[in-house]
C-alpha cells in the first residue's frame, strides 16, 4: 500500500496530564479526522512512562477509529506525542515501535515531546519558535537544522511566565494585602478568599498537596481578571510577559521567522497577550508572531503525515523527535 491508497490513514496521539488523545486522519489532510478520548492519564512509575498502561488505552481506541473509518482501512504512520517524553520516555522508545508493528502494522512511527507536536500543531514544518503555555511554560524553536528548548524545567527550577508562576505571584500580593505589606493587592486578596476561603488556610490547602502547580495556575484567570483595573495583577502579566519573551528570544533562529503562542494559558486574553506582544517586539523584533495553526494532537498528525509523505522535515533527536531507524 501506498501512502496515497485507498484507505491509508495516519494515527497521531498526545499524551499529557489531562489524559490520552488519538486522532485517524486520512493522509492528504483534505478530510477532518476522527478524534477519541481516554480521559485516564497514563501513568508515569519510577521506570518513566508507562508504555504497557499507554497501549493499553491506545490500541482500542486506534482499532474503534480503524473500525469506524469502514473496511480496508490502515494504518500508514503513526506519531506519539507524550509529556515527559524527552526525559521519561526510554520505556515507550523501547516497546513503542514493535507494539505498534504488531498490533496496528505501523512500519513509520515518530515518538516525540508533546513540546514537539505543541510546534508541529502551531508550525507545521516551517522553521520558527513557539512558546507553549499551560500550567508551565516552555519555549521551541528551530532553524529545521536543530532544535533549541528554554525553560520547561517545572514550577520550582523555572517554568517562568506560565500559569502556576502567575497563579504564585497572584497569591503572593494577596498574602501581602492581607498582612499589610508593601506589593499587596486588595483585589486579589479578594478574589483568593473567593476562590479559596480565608488565605490563612492556604497553606494547610496548598502544601500537601502533590497537584500543587495546577492548583496554583488554577488562581492564573483570577489574576488576569483582575489586570485591567488592579496596577498589582497588571504588573504581574507584565513580569510573565518578559519572561515569555526571553524564552522565544533564546530559541528563535538567528534568521527569526515567526513565533508563535500556543496553550490553554493564552486564553486569558489580551490582559496577557498585549504586554506578551510588547515585549516580543523588543526582544526578538525581526520575528513575525502568528497565530498558531493548531493544537498537539494536530501536531502529531502532522508529523505522521510528514512520515507517510513528503518526508520529514524536523530534525530529529534523540529524546525530542526519534523516529525508529533515523538518528
Amino acid at each position: 500500500m501506498t501512502a496515497t491508497a485507498p484507505g491509508a490513514f495516519v494515527l497521531g496521539v498526545d499524551s499529557g496530564g489531562s489524559g490520552l488523545r488519538v486522532a485517524l486522519g486520512p493522509v492528504d489532510a483534505e478530510h477532518p479526522a476522527r478524534t477519541a478520548v481516554c480521559a485516564e492519564p497514563v501513568r508515569t512509575g519510577a521506570d518513566g512512562i508507562d508504555a504497557g498502561h499507554l497501549l493499553d488505552q491506545l490500541l482500542p481506541a486506534a482499532r474503534r477509529l480503524l473500525e469506524e473509518a469502514g473496511p480496508g482501512a490502515a494504518v500508514t504512520a503513526a506519531a506519539i506525542g507524550a509529556a515527559g517524553m524527552a526525559t521519561l520516555g526510554d520505556q515507550l522508545r523501547a516497546r513503542l515501535p514493535a507494539a505498534l508493528a504488531d498490533a496496528l502494522g505501523v512500519r513509520r512511527l515518530a515518538l516525540a515531546a508533546d513540546a514537539v507536536t505543541a510546534y508541529a500543531g502551531a508550525l507545521g514544518q516551517r522553521p520558527g519558535a513557539v512558546v507553549a503555555g499551560g500550567t508551565g511554560m516552555i519555549a521551541l524553536g528551530t532553524d529545521l537544522t536543530s532544535w533549541h528548548r528554554a525553560d520547561g524545567w517545572g514550577h520550582l527550577l523555572g517554568d517562568s511566565g506560565g500559569g502556576a508562576w502567575i497563579g504564585r505571584a497572584g497569591l503572593d500580593a494577596a498574602m501581602r494585602a492581607h498582612d499589610g505589606r508593601r506589593g499587596g493587592s486588595r483585589a486579589l486578596l479578594a478574589r483568593a478568599e473567593t476562590v479559596f476561603g480565608p488565605v490563612t488556610g492556604l497553606p494547610g490547602l496548598l502544601y500537601p498537596r502533590t497537584d500543587r502547580p495546577a492548583l496554583l495556575a488554577s488562581f492564573a484567570p483570577e489574576v488576569g481578571a483582575c489586570a485591567l483595573d488592579d496596577d498589582v495583577a497588571a504588573g504581574i502579566l507584565r513580569g510573565a510577559a518578559a519572561h515569555i519573551a526571553e524564552a522565544a528570544a533564546a530559541v528563535c533562529p538567528r534568521t527569526a521567522g515567526e513565533v508563535a503562542l500556543t496553550g490553554g494559558l493564552f486564553r486569558m486574553g489580551e490582559p496577557l497577550l498585549g504586554p506578551v506582544r510588547e515585549e516580543l517586539a523588543q526582544q526578538v523584533p525581526l520575528a513575525r508572531v502568528v497565530p498558531a495553526d493548531g493544537d498537539p494532537l494536530r501536531g502529531a498528525l502532522e508529523i505522521a503525515r510528514a512520515l507517510a509523505g513528503p518526508g520529514l522535515r524536523l530534525p530529529t533527536h534523540p529524546s525530542l523527535l526519534s523516529v525508529p531507524g533515523v538518528t
